[in-house]
């Protein structure tokens, strides 16, 4: 798909793509074996706030691929075979998605986390973004609300209609002309609890912004809500499952994965509140033993991952709390759970009563 824009980064990448490449080039012709050295990010570790030295910024070392070893040789080939459909891309300025690269060599490539491996690893070389790249991921996220805007001469109009779920963009850099009178903007973790609130009017009454990454959320979900954060400066609660996995996915959206730390300044959103549901909200809401599920072997050992990721320590200490309530109960729910007492519970008594108390962490 052709871009509209050109990005203002594009002549610059493709400088730099032409150096690195004539630097492997000038190596193999003088009997040199080339090198890269690729810069390795962390978004977390579980040393605990006082040995940690994670930043969000800043590299934590270096990893040096070479063609001497066979098994980094299989990966310098896929990088540079990645490196040079991108270097394409850019020069036509058209958009491709990661699944596009890998059917271009699969016989190659063998497998999508070579390519996804290959990508990060050139963003890194190339100091950007994945979508200065001009790859492009295929979009998950939805939005309903009180919000205007437009993409590159579409525009979405949320306010006229509420409750109406649009895609979000993938091309999030061509975003413009953004109007909200929202009061504030919810995250939620599945689509069927966006469904929930749609079909309940939730936005209709309530000023408020909703949208899903429909589980984990993807780069353009998480690229939008930054962007609407920065420009709105609205408060941001989100409502995921009260499991392990609900809590990872809440952790992905606040401070980022670790497949791409090396992007966390524009995709990480520290600006997030945890609205619920919180393990503590048995008593609170009178859930009957029926509604509740026992962790299994692999909820607690994730519970126990999160719990000691050096972020939560330093940043959210308040989560502990919640996860170590986990933990010794044993026991997770589902947010629609809480349609144990009538179908509109959520939209109409938990949501509101939780944001009008300030009942987050």
């Amino acid at each position: 798909m052709e871009g509209k824009h050109s990005s203002p980064n594009r002549l610059n990448l493709l400088k730099k793509i032409g150096e690195l490449t004539r630097s492997i080039v000038e190596d193999l012709c003088n009997g040199r074996s080339p090198t890269l050295k690729i810069d390795q990010f962390t978004s977390y570790c579980s040393e605990g706030s006082r040995k940690c030295c994670c930043s969000y910024n800043l590299p934590k070392g270096k990893e040096i691929l070479t063609l001497r070893r066979e098994s980094q040789s299989r990966r310098f080939d896929a990088l540079l075979r990645v490196l040079l459909i991108v270097q394409q891309l850019l020069q036509e300025n058209k958009h491709g998605s990661k699944r596009d690269i890998y059917y271009m060599h699969p016989s190659v490539f063998k497998e999508q986390s070579v390519v996804d491996r290959a990508v990060n690893d050139i963003c890194i070389l190339l100091q950007c973004s994945r979508h200065n790249l001009n790859v492009v991921s295929v979009g998950n996220g939805l939005v309903m609300g009180w919000v205007r805007f437009a993409e590159a001469g579409r525009k979405f109009d949320c306010i006229s209609s509420p409750n109406t779920a649009h895609h979000i963009p993938v091309h999030v850099e061509d975003v413009e002309d953004i109007i909200s009178v929202a009061e504030y903007i919810l995250i939620v973790e599945k689509e069927s609890v966006f469904q929930r609130l749609a079909n309940d009017q939730f936005c209709r009454k309530n000023r408020c912004i909703v949208i899903t990454g429909r589980g984990y959320p993807d780069v353009p979900t998480r690229r939008f809500l930054h962007l609407l954060i920065e420009k709105l400066r609205l408060p941001v609660y989100c409502l995921v499952d009260c499991d392990p996995y609900g809590i990872d996915i809440l952790a992905t959206f606040r401070f980022g994965s670790m497949q791409m730390a090396y992007d966390a300044k524009s995709l990480r959103l520290p600006e997030i509140q945890w609205l619920g549901a919180f393990p503590s909200d048995c008593e609170k809401y009178q859930l009957p033993q029926h509604c509740l599920l026992p962790l299994t072997t692999e909820d607690k050992q994730k519970a126990e991952g999160i719990l000691h990721r050096c972020y939560v320590e330093r940043e959210a200490p308040s989560w502990r709390y919640e996860l170590q309530l986990m933990l010794d109960r044993g026991v997770k729910f589902e947010i629609e759970a809480l349609s144990v007492h009538s179908l509109t519970f959520l939209s109409e008594n938990y949501l509101p009563s939780k944001i009008q108390m300030a009942a987050f962490v």
